[in-house]
């Protein structure tokens, strides 16, 4: 979905396809074929962004095969979607029964990532639509935070730079601008906006910036308009955006609420959880240095968990954008909101690609998981629609 913004460019709307997981070329194939031209058809367009995720398998069979990479293009075309942002995170087995900590491998001080990085921008040169010229990748906030020492940021920063000179060496050749964005997640090196200033001023390559998830922003309690102020001053580049929402509880020491929570608590996916300590320093507040938190939810609920009770808590679960969470819970779309109006309801966008990501559908509650197909292109459908109506509340006009 395009739409004008009121400066007279054009920004993207996309639904990341990483909620549809497949290893292989065929999958992806089939992905178009069974999910991604339903939910246009349900949304009536003639044309449908899509975020894809090509797994390890996919990308190097494209990058491989010039005759995959040109019908996978013409898939796209026949099938009304478009393609001007990948999701380079995970790496392979996000479909598995149990990701966890896996998603997080390899990582920027392991070469497989440089590669398969590479593999995706040449990929998506190859993807773009002809009247497109930009394109964007998010990928893994360097690391998880264990194990990351100074020789492994030595790596992980010569990578990101061999990254760009490769990236600069794609636009000579093909005159498609691609920029890799950081994805700042909980738990990860670079957790928050904050800790991705200074890895990315050091690179200080305009390929190479951030993408701002809406869900991590706010299960790590930032304020989006603090965040996106101090990316600018620092002039880090918002490469895309992913539009979700975590899971709040405003009383976590209620057993009600715990039950409540303990329902999203699942085998599969990682959730870490974040709380605010109280701080008597509003510099302190603004810069979340009272944030505390653990890996998982269920390590929050546990009998005498390390967490405080005493203030809300927000957990690291893409939950439905049009669909908040039954009371006692709620979702942070207020804060995906307020990020929304500060990265594209100004004079200028910050960003223009936006993307809807929100991939644990099957992770929901058994009850409120989508029992079939129809069921899940209805759910995504419905998110699109809330993210478009938010786009024409801020003045931009949807294009055909």
């Amino acid at each position: 979905m395009r739409f004008r913004h009121p400066d007279g460019s054009t920004v993207h709307l996309a639904y990341c396809t990483n909620v549809h997981p497949a290893e292989t070329l065929d999958g992806v194939l089939a992905q178009l074929r069974d999910h991604c031209e339903p939910v246009r058809r349900r949304l009536g367009r003639d044309r449908l962004g899509i975020g894809l995720w090509l797994a390890r398998d996919a990308a190097h069979a494209l990058v491989t095969d010039p005759s995959a990479l040109r019908g996978l293009r013409s898939e796209l075309d026949r099938r009304g979607l478009e393609v001007v942002t990948l999701n380079g995170f995970p790496y392979e087995g996000f479909g598995a029964e149990e990701v966890k900590y896996r998603v997080y491998k390899p990582d920027w001080a392991d070469p497989e990532r440089l590669e398969h990085t590479t593999s995706l921008a040449r990929v998506l040169a190859g993807l773009l639509p002809d009247d497109v010229t930009d394109g964007s990748i998010s990928t893994l906030p360097l690391a998880w935070r264990t194990a990351y020492d100074e020789t492994r940021a030595d790596k992980a920063r010569t990578a990101l730079v061999t990254l760009a000179e490769r990236l600069d060496a794609l636009q000579d050749l093909t005159g498609r601008s691609i920029r890799v964005g950081l994805e700042p997640e909980p738990g990860c090196v670079v957790e928050t906006t904050r800790d991705a200033i200074a890895p990315l001023t050091a690179i200080a390559h305009d390929r190479i910036g951030i993408c701002v998830d809406t869900c991590h922003l706010a299960t790590s309690f930032e304020d989006p308009h603090t965040a996106l102020d101090a990316l600018t001053a620092a002039r880090v580049p918002v490469v895309k955006s992913q539009l979700s929402a975590a899971l709040h509880a405003e009383h976590p020491s209620r057993p009600e609420v715990r039950d409540a929570l303990a329902a999203f608590a699942e085998p599969r996916f990682l959730h870490q959880t974040r709380t605010v300590t109280p701080t008597d320093s509003a510099a302190e507040a603004a810069a979340t240095a009272g944030l505390r938190g653990t890996d998982d939810l269920d390590e929050a609920l546990a009998d005498n968990g390390p967490l405080p009770d005493t203030a809300p808590w927000r957990a690291h679960f893409h939950v439905p954008l049009h669909a908040a969470p039954a009371a006692p819970l709620t979702s942070t779309l207020l804060v995906l909101k307020a990020a929304l109006t500060r990265l594209v309801g100004g004079p200028h966008p910050l960003t223009r690609h936006l993307e809807v990501e929100t991939y644990t559908w099957q992770a929901l509650p058994p009850e409120l998981r989508p029992r079939a197909r129809a069921q899940l292109t209805d759910g995504i459908a419905a998110e699109l629609t809330l993210a478009r109506d938010l786009l024409t509340d801020l003045g931009l006009k949807e294009l055909p």
